[in-house]
């Protein structure tokens, strides 16, 4: 959603002091004493963790169905995810960068508490938290989803010609409900708005290709 540019580098000194932290625990742990000399039997490779290599392409079932649902462009919810893969989407990170950050967005579609909490009452989800969204992305795109939905419901009947449906969607999602009701009544957005609904239009073709996967 809001806020890009003036938290990166509070992101990059987050992953400094991670990765510096994991170094030291990995350096003070004292080295295995080999007490046989049998060969050990292979392991197999873990597979990486979905946010190891996090691209909104790998959840395409779960954008055509939560869109379905909600009634809204799968298309367009992608893009969405695309807009806000701008941060690291571990977990771990995510709930780091929430102590610095006094308005924090959580999970791979960046929601606030307050929509996450407006967007779940009476849905199947209204029982789930807000702080599970980083560990779930399929929760994640649900409530996005929905919030899509919901603000499709705020647009007024009779809207100006400068924004398409979508577009007007998107801007709400970045910049909120009352915000986009006004750019439907023919006010152009601001640059920070105007910036997001850029990067939703570079996003658009590729969004198109991820949901045939």
């Amino acid at each position: 959603m809001a806020k890009r540019w003036a938290w990166v580098g509070i992101g990059v000194l987050l992953v400094g002091v991670w990765a510096a932290c994991s170094d030291k625990t990995t350096a003070d742990k004292p080295a295995a004493t080999a007490k046989t000399t049998s060969t050990p039997k292979p392991t197999a490779t873990a597979s990486k963790a979905w946010y190891d290599d996090y691209d909104p392409a790998h959840f395409a079932t779960d954008v055509r169905r939560s869109a379905q649902q909600a009634g809204v462009n799968p298309q367009l919810l992608m893009a969405i995810l695309y807009a806000e893969s701008y941060k690291p989407h571990d977990p771990k990170f995510e709930r780091q960068w929430a102590e610095v950050d006094s308005n924090p967005a959580f999970g791979i579609a960046n929601m606030h508490k307050a929509a996450f909490d407006e967007t779940k009452r009476g849905r199947d989800f209204a029982k789930r938290r807000w702080e599970e969204l980083p560990d779930n992305p399929a929760l994640a795109i649900e409530a996005a989803a929905w919030h899509l939905h919901d603000l499709a419901k705020r647009l007024p009947a009779k809207r100006a010609d400068l924004y398409t449906k979508d577009e007007l969607l998107a801007l709400g999602y970045n910049a909120g409900g009352g915000n986009m009701r006004i750019f439907a009544r023919g006010r152009k957005a601001g640059t920070q708005a105007q910036s997001y609904l850029d990067k939703i239009h570079k996003y658009w073709p590729q969004s198109a290709e991820a949901l045939k996967s």
